[in-house]
């Protein structure tokens, strides 16, 4: 409700000349005439208060304004990958502007910081959708960010777009998931350290969050599906910002050394990537001995600290700086320039939120409208270029058909694509490993409209 309607609310004055008119009805023609002075004077009532309220009251938008929300971690431990995000949504923004804007109007980013605070997430989000009144939300990294938003942008009927490799088993019909589902990043990293490189014993580093360990349940019981035996699988976890890392790090060397190939599966998120991989350079962990493979760290990450022990350990995504095509020199181009400075790189989360920002914008041009549900209808099956040279289509789960790359660390910080899939993976919402979910689908197409349709049962066993 906005000031003046609440005002003339609580007045007890008619809020719109419908009700008056509706009010004079059978009323004598004496009764009529002062009726209508009554209306005259109550408009002239209610024009004063407005005028009055608009030189005290900061209207949440204005019309010639579509508003966009950037929800992301610019203090704290995650703003060393976060802040790259909240600059990529300002590039896409202003590249948008000088197109002319959306239909007509400009485009305004509005920026909050909720400063690697989970809780402070759900409250910047309200933020955005209630004060700021933001038309789309571009935010979050960790799961547990993503899980403080939800049931805000669900209350709300808000859109959001969430950038960032995740654990599936969810499906919310307000958030489009443009960064690898397990099945897009994890599973295929575990196979191509099975089949490629041999890898027979399994170390699961994380930091300790739902991300991880939701991750971890799904990888372990695919390594079991596997044959992989309970003695060859080490999980360990951390906190957020964990530093010392010399006594995991040697139960790793340890755990390596009894002659069967071993790997790590690194979860680890956030600046405790740092001080991890430099504690394997101190114990002269290998690439060679036992590969580390991560879904946390890319170039970015990559780029503060050096990187010459960390030659030949991998990392998988879907997006890497170092793939040539056009579209990519482009995009690059187009940062360094935005950015103003030469050394900054991109990542995959960058491109899932190019992906993200160009597929939204396409879908308010189409339908003419910020409407939240006419504009999530329209972006299934929506088909914009990736970087990588090829398509990415939303499709009714609301994640994305996408390549998946798996590339070895260089001694400049870049990635080198040593392995990818031949076309593109559809995301999952729900594991095909885990038997609390393997019988679910998600389609948010009509007839459908469900998040977790469960095949066996025929129903929907969720929120529509």
């Amino acid at each position: 409700m906005t000031p003046i309607s609440s005002f003339l609310r609580f007045a007890h004055l008619p809020q719109s000349r419908v009700e008056m008119t509706q009010n004079a009805n059978n009323k004598t023609p004496e009764q009529l005439e002062g009726h209508h002075m009554k209306l005259k004077k109550l408009t002239l009532a209610a024009a004063l208060i407005a005028s009055s309220l608009a030189s005290s009251v900061t209207f949440a938008k204005d019309d010639d304004t579509i508003k966009v929300g950037v929800l992301h971690s610019l203090t704290g431990t995650m703003a060393i990958s976060e802040t790259t995000l909240k600059d990529t949504v300002l590039m896409m923004v202003d590249e948008q502007n000088k197109k002319g804007g959306l239909l007509g109007k400009k485009i305004e980013a509005v920026v909050v910081d909720p400063a690697s605070n989970w809780p402070l997430f759900a409250e910047k989000a309200r933020e955005l959708l209630v004060q700021e009144d933001v038309d789309v939300i571009f935010g979050g990294w960790t799961s547990v960010s993503r899980k403080s938003v939800l049931p805000v942008v669900e209350e709300l009927n808000g859109m959001m777009f969430y950038p960032v490799q995740y654990e599936g088993e969810e499906s919310s019909k307000n958030v489009f998931y443009t960064g690898a589902a397990p099945n897009q990043q994890a599973i295929p990293a575990v196979d191509y350290l099975m089949n490629d490189i041999g890898a027979e014993r399994w170390v699961l580093l994380g930091t300790d969050y739902v991300y991880p360990r939701t991750t971890n349940k799904i990888l372990e019981a695919y390594l079991k599906a596997n044959g992989v035996e309970d003695k060859d699988i080490m999980i360990q976890y951390t906190p957020f910002g964990h530093s010392d890392w010399q006594n995991i790090v040697s139960d790793v060397k340890k755990f390596g050394s009894t002659g069967k190939k071993t790997a790590v599966v690194s979860t680890i998120n956030g600046d405790a990537n740092v001080p991890f991989y430099k504690e394997l350079g101190n114990q002269g962990i290998s690439a060679e001995d036992i590969p580390v493979v991560a879904f946390s760290v890319g170039e970015e990450e990559l780029s503060g600290f050096d990187t010459s022990p960390l030659v030949g350990h991998l990392a998988a995504w879907n997006y890497f700086q170092s793939i040539y095509t056009d579209e990519n020199d482009a995009f690059i181009a187009k940062w360094k320039a935005f950015i103003g400075d030469e050394d900054r790189v991109t990542n995959d989360p960058m491109e899932a939120t190019y992906i993200g920002f160009n597929m939204w914008a396409k879908a308010v041009e189409q339908t003419g409208t910020t409407d939240v549900d006419t504009v999530s209808d329209a972006l299934i099956g929506m088909a914009t270029p990736n970087l990588t040279g090829g398509i990415a289509v939303m499709n009714p789960n609301h994640h994305l058909s996408k390549p998946v790359f798996i590339g070895e660390i260089q001694d400049d910080g870049q990635v080198e694509v040593v392995w990818e899939t031949p076309g593109t993976v559809r995301g999952d919402a729900w594991s095909d490993y885990l038997e609390t979910s393997k019988n679910l689908m998600s389609d948010w197409s009509a007839p459908m409209n469900c998040g977790s349709y469960d095949v066996v049962k025929g129903a929907c066993t969720g929120a529509k």
